[in-house]
Protein backbone atom coordinates (compact mmCIF):
# COMPACT_ATOMS: atom_id res chain seq x y z
CA UNK A 1 0.00 0.00 0.00
CA UNK A 2 1.27 3.15 -0.88
CA UNK A 3 0.26 6.98 0.35
CA UNK A 4 -1.91 8.99 0.38
CA UNK A 5 -4.65 6.70 0.15
CA UNK A 6 -7.13 7.51 -3.02
CA UNK A 7 -10.36 6.10 -3.32
CA UNK A 8 -10.22 2.29 -4.66
CA UNK A 9 -12.25 0.91 -7.91
CA UNK A 10 -12.08 -2.81 -8.53
CA UNK A 11 -12.93 -4.47 -11.94
CA UNK A 12 -13.83 -7.72 -11.20
CA UNK A 13 -14.90 -10.04 -14.10
CA UNK A 14 -13.69 -12.89 -16.45
CA UNK A 15 -11.19 -12.10 -19.50
CA UNK A 16 -13.05 -8.49 -20.83
CA UNK A 17 -12.17 -7.46 -17.52
CA UNK A 18 -8.28 -9.06 -17.58
CA UNK A 19 -7.84 -7.55 -21.33
CA UNK A 20 -9.45 -4.60 -20.40
CA UNK A 21 -5.50 -2.75 -20.34
CA UNK A 22 -4.96 -3.75 -23.77
CA UNK A 23 -5.75 -3.07 -27.20
CA UNK A 24 -6.59 0.39 -26.35
CA UNK A 25 -8.74 -1.41 -23.43
CA UNK A 26 -11.26 0.32 -21.12
CA UNK A 27 -9.49 -0.15 -17.91
CA UNK A 28 -6.26 1.32 -19.25
CA UNK A 29 -8.84 4.69 -20.19
CA UNK A 30 -10.33 5.03 -16.93
CA UNK A 31 -6.50 4.40 -15.48
CA UNK A 32 -5.69 7.48 -17.52
CA UNK A 33 -9.19 9.44 -16.82
CA UNK A 34 -8.41 8.94 -12.99
CA UNK A 35 -5.10 9.63 -12.42
CA UNK A 36 -3.97 11.31 -9.35
CA UNK A 37 -7.49 10.59 -8.52
CA UNK A 38 -8.55 7.25 -7.75
CA UNK A 39 -6.44 3.97 -7.90
CA UNK A 40 -8.01 1.21 -10.85
CA UNK A 41 -7.54 -1.65 -9.45
CA UNK A 42 -8.03 -5.21 -11.68
CA UNK A 43 -9.39 -8.79 -10.73
CA UNK A 44 -9.33 -10.27 -14.14
CA UNK A 45 -9.81 -13.81 -14.81
CA UNK A 46 -9.52 -15.15 -18.39
CA UNK A 47 -12.27 -18.04 -18.95
CA UNK A 48 -14.20 -17.55 -15.46
CA UNK A 49 -17.74 -18.39 -14.64
CA UNK A 50 -19.99 -16.95 -11.98
CA UNK A 51 -18.89 -20.09 -10.60
CA UNK A 52 -15.32 -19.33 -9.83
CA UNK A 53 -15.84 -16.33 -9.46
CA UNK A 54 -18.25 -17.57 -6.20
CA UNK A 55 -15.18 -19.85 -5.04
CA UNK A 56 -12.97 -16.86 -4.98
CA UNK A 57 -15.38 -14.02 -3.54
CA UNK A 58 -14.32 -13.76 0.27
CA UNK A 59 -10.18 -13.21 -0.64
CA UNK A 60 -11.01 -10.73 -3.55
CA UNK A 61 -13.17 -8.76 -1.07
CA UNK A 62 -12.79 -10.34 2.08
CA UNK A 63 -15.35 -8.26 4.51
CA UNK A 64 -12.52 -7.92 7.35
CA UNK A 65 -10.64 -5.62 5.18
CA UNK A 66 -9.09 -2.31 6.98
CA UNK A 67 -10.47 -0.76 3.77
CA UNK A 68 -12.49 -1.63 1.22
CA UNK A 69 -13.37 0.15 -2.39
CA UNK A 70 -15.55 2.78 -3.21
CA UNK A 71 -16.28 1.20 -6.23
CA UNK A 72 -16.66 -2.13 -7.99
CA UNK A 73 -17.16 -2.84 -11.65
CA UNK A 74 -18.11 -6.34 -12.29
CA UNK A 75 -18.87 -8.50 -15.54
CA UNK A 76 -19.48 -11.89 -15.47
CA UNK A 77 -21.88 -13.80 -17.86
CA UNK A 78 -20.07 -14.26 -21.04
CA UNK A 79 -18.91 -17.68 -20.54
CA UNK A 80 -21.85 -18.56 -18.49
CA UNK A 81 -23.67 -18.19 -21.79
CA UNK A 82 -21.51 -20.63 -23.78
CA UNK A 83 -23.44 -23.94 -25.17
CA UNK A 84 -23.12 -26.66 -22.55
CA UNK A 85 -20.48 -29.21 -23.52
CA UNK A 86 -21.32 -33.17 -24.15
CA UNK A 87 -18.64 -34.24 -21.42
CA UNK A 88 -20.38 -32.00 -18.49
CA UNK A 89 -16.63 -29.63 -18.42
CA UNK A 90 -16.50 -26.16 -19.75
CA UNK A 91 -17.71 -22.65 -18.80
CA UNK A 92 -21.49 -23.47 -19.03
CA UNK A 93 -23.55 -22.13 -16.27
CA UNK A 94 -27.36 -22.66 -16.61
CA UNK A 95 -29.02 -19.09 -16.32
CA UNK A 96 -31.14 -19.99 -13.53
CA UNK A 97 -27.91 -20.61 -11.63
CA UNK A 98 -26.27 -17.84 -13.06
CA UNK A 99 -28.34 -15.36 -12.03
CA UNK A 100 -28.87 -16.69 -8.89
CA UNK A 101 -24.68 -16.54 -8.44
CA UNK A 102 -24.57 -12.99 -9.19
CA UNK A 103 -27.24 -12.16 -7.00
CA UNK A 104 -24.78 -13.99 -4.15
CA UNK A 105 -21.92 -11.56 -5.79
CA UNK A 106 -23.71 -8.66 -5.31
CA UNK A 107 -25.40 -9.42 -2.14
CA UNK A 108 -21.82 -10.04 -0.78
CA UNK A 109 -20.01 -6.88 -2.27
CA UNK A 110 -23.17 -4.49 -1.21
CA UNK A 111 -22.37 -5.95 2.48
CA UNK A 112 -18.86 -5.03 2.19
CA UNK A 113 -19.19 -1.48 3.57
CA UNK A 114 -22.92 0.92 3.00
CA UNK A 115 -20.80 3.30 0.43
CA UNK A 116 -19.40 1.09 -1.31
CA UNK A 117 -20.77 1.15 -4.76
CA UNK A 118 -21.84 -1.32 -7.48
CA UNK A 119 -21.85 -0.93 -11.52
CA UNK A 120 -22.59 -4.79 -13.41
CA UNK A 121 -21.87 -4.62 -17.15
CA UNK A 122 -24.21 -7.49 -18.56
CA UNK A 123 -23.24 -9.60 -21.17
CA UNK A 124 -22.36 -7.82 -24.44
CA UNK A 125 -22.93 -9.74 -28.02
CA UNK A 126 -20.48 -11.39 -30.24
CA UNK A 127 -19.65 -11.75 -33.94
CA UNK A 128 -21.17 -15.63 -34.47
CA UNK A 129 -19.75 -16.13 -37.91
CA UNK A 130 -16.12 -14.23 -36.86
CA UNK A 131 -16.26 -16.89 -33.22
CA UNK A 132 -17.24 -19.82 -35.52
CA UNK A 133 -14.47 -19.27 -38.19
CA UNK A 134 -11.48 -19.10 -35.35
CA UNK A 135 -12.49 -22.80 -34.24
CA UNK A 136 -8.76 -24.42 -34.15
CA UNK A 137 -7.65 -27.86 -32.92
CA UNK A 138 -6.98 -26.75 -29.64
CA UNK A 139 -10.45 -26.38 -28.36
CA UNK A 140 -13.57 -27.78 -28.72
CA UNK A 141 -16.38 -26.17 -30.72
CA UNK A 142 -17.30 -22.92 -28.93
CA UNK A 143 -21.00 -22.64 -28.78
CA UNK A 144 -21.21 -18.73 -29.03
CA UNK A 145 -24.63 -17.32 -29.84
CA UNK A 146 -26.07 -13.69 -29.92
CA UNK A 147 -29.78 -15.16 -28.91
CA UNK A 148 -27.47 -16.91 -25.90
CA UNK A 149 -26.04 -13.01 -25.05
CA UNK A 150 -28.93 -11.30 -25.15
CA UNK A 151 -30.88 -13.82 -22.72
CA UNK A 152 -28.10 -13.80 -20.16
CA UNK A 153 -27.67 -9.83 -20.32
CA UNK A 154 -31.53 -9.48 -19.84
CA UNK A 155 -31.89 -11.47 -16.95
CA UNK A 156 -28.66 -9.96 -15.06
CA UNK A 157 -30.60 -6.44 -16.14
CA UNK A 158 -33.47 -7.40 -14.31
CA UNK A 159 -31.44 -8.68 -11.41
CA UNK A 160 -29.79 -5.44 -10.72
CA UNK A 161 -33.11 -3.29 -10.86
CA UNK A 162 -34.07 -5.86 -8.28
CA UNK A 163 -30.73 -5.54 -6.11
CA UNK A 164 -30.94 -1.42 -7.03
CA UNK A 165 -27.39 -1.99 -8.30
CA UNK A 166 -26.38 -0.24 -11.12
CA UNK A 167 -25.91 -2.06 -14.88
CA UNK A 168 -24.81 -1.49 -18.31
CA UNK A 169 -26.83 -2.79 -21.22
CA UNK A 170 -23.75 -3.40 -22.98
CA UNK A 171 -25.54 -6.26 -25.22
CA UNK A 172 -27.81 -2.84 -26.58
CA UNK A 173 -24.78 -0.69 -26.50
CA UNK A 174 -22.54 -2.29 -28.60
CA UNK A 175 -24.92 -2.65 -31.18
CA UNK A 176 -25.55 1.00 -31.60
CA UNK A 177 -22.32 1.43 -33.29
CA UNK A 178 -22.16 1.01 -37.18
CA UNK A 179 -20.55 -1.96 -38.04
CA UNK A 180 -20.48 -2.99 -35.03
CA UNK A 181 -19.58 -6.88 -35.19
CA UNK A 182 -16.17 -5.72 -37.35
CA UNK A 183 -15.53 -2.60 -35.11
CA UNK A 184 -15.91 -3.66 -31.43
CA UNK A 185 -13.70 -6.67 -31.19
CA UNK A 186 -10.45 -8.19 -31.80
CA UNK A 187 -11.84 -12.00 -32.45
CA UNK A 188 -15.20 -11.74 -31.99
CA UNK A 189 -15.66 -11.72 -28.61
CA UNK A 190 -13.14 -9.71 -26.41
CA UNK A 191 -13.80 -6.10 -27.30
CA UNK A 192 -11.27 -3.83 -30.06
CA UNK A 193 -10.30 -0.33 -28.84
CA UNK A 194 -13.57 0.86 -29.74
CA UNK A 195 -15.79 -1.33 -28.08
CA UNK A 196 -14.24 -0.51 -25.19
CA UNK A 197 -14.64 3.31 -25.89
CA UNK A 198 -18.39 2.43 -25.65
CA UNK A 199 -17.56 0.95 -22.42
CA UNK A 200 -15.85 3.55 -21.00
CA UNK A 201 -18.31 6.09 -22.29
CA UNK A 202 -21.40 4.14 -20.34
CA UNK A 203 -19.84 4.03 -17.19
CA UNK A 204 -18.58 7.86 -17.05
CA UNK A 205 -22.50 8.14 -17.99
CA UNK A 206 -23.68 6.05 -15.41
CA UNK A 207 -21.08 7.86 -12.65
CA UNK A 208 -21.98 11.29 -13.93
CA UNK A 209 -25.78 11.05 -13.17
CA UNK A 210 -25.49 8.63 -10.23
CA UNK A 211 -26.88 10.78 -6.98
CA UNK A 212 -24.12 8.83 -4.81
CA UNK A 213 -22.72 11.37 -1.96
CA UNK A 214 -19.98 11.50 -2.70
CA UNK A 215 -20.23 11.58 -6.24
CA UNK A 216 -17.08 9.21 -7.90
CA UNK A 217 -17.48 10.59 -11.37
CA UNK A 218 -13.66 11.91 -12.32
CA UNK A 219 -14.65 15.88 -12.58
CA UNK A 220 -15.96 15.55 -8.71
CA UNK A 221 -13.35 13.83 -7.43
CA UNK A 222 -9.84 16.02 -6.11
CA UNK A 223 -6.75 15.94 -8.09
CA UNK A 224 -4.03 14.52 -5.82
CA UNK A 225 -1.05 17.61 -5.09
CA UNK A 226 -3.01 19.49 -7.13
CA UNK A 227 -0.93 22.68 -5.85
CA UNK A 228 0.66 25.10 -7.64
CA UNK A 229 4.36 25.34 -7.16
CA UNK A 230 7.43 27.52 -8.19
CA UNK A 231 8.77 24.09 -9.45
CA UNK A 232 6.05 23.83 -12.17
CA UNK A 233 7.30 24.33 -15.69
CA UNK A 234 7.51 28.72 -16.42
CA UNK A 235 4.83 30.39 -18.70
CA UNK A 236 5.97 32.25 -21.47
CA UNK A 237 6.04 35.38 -19.67
CA UNK A 238 8.53 34.64 -17.12
CA UNK A 239 7.68 35.31 -14.35
CA UNK A 240 4.70 32.75 -13.22
CA UNK A 241 4.47 28.70 -13.52
CA UNK A 242 1.79 26.85 -15.26
CA UNK A 243 0.11 23.87 -13.11
CA UNK A 244 -0.38 21.05 -15.28
CA UNK A 245 -2.47 18.77 -12.33
CA UNK A 246 -5.88 19.26 -14.30
CA UNK A 247 -4.27 19.13 -18.29
CA UNK A 248 -6.09 16.52 -20.77
CA UNK A 249 -4.91 18.17 -24.09
CA UNK A 250 -2.82 14.31 -24.90
CA UNK A 251 -5.91 12.31 -24.54
CA UNK A 252 -7.54 11.02 -27.74
CA UNK A 253 -10.96 11.36 -26.68
CA UNK A 254 -11.93 14.08 -23.77
CA UNK A 255 -14.08 12.45 -21.90
CA UNK A 256 -17.75 13.73 -20.28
Amino acid sequence: MVAPARPQFVLFGSSIVQLSFGHGGWGAHLSDIYSRKADIMLRGYYGWNSRRALQVLNEVFPKDASTHPSLVIVYFGGNDSMGPHSSGLGPHVPLEEYIENMRKILIHIQGLCEKIRIIVLSCPPVNEEKVRGNTSGVFSELVRTNELCQSYSEACIKLCKELDVKVIDLFTALQKKDDWMNACFTDGIHLAAEGSKIVVKEILSVLKEADWEPSLHWKSLPTEFAEDSPYDLVAADGKTTLNPSEWTFYREIQWD
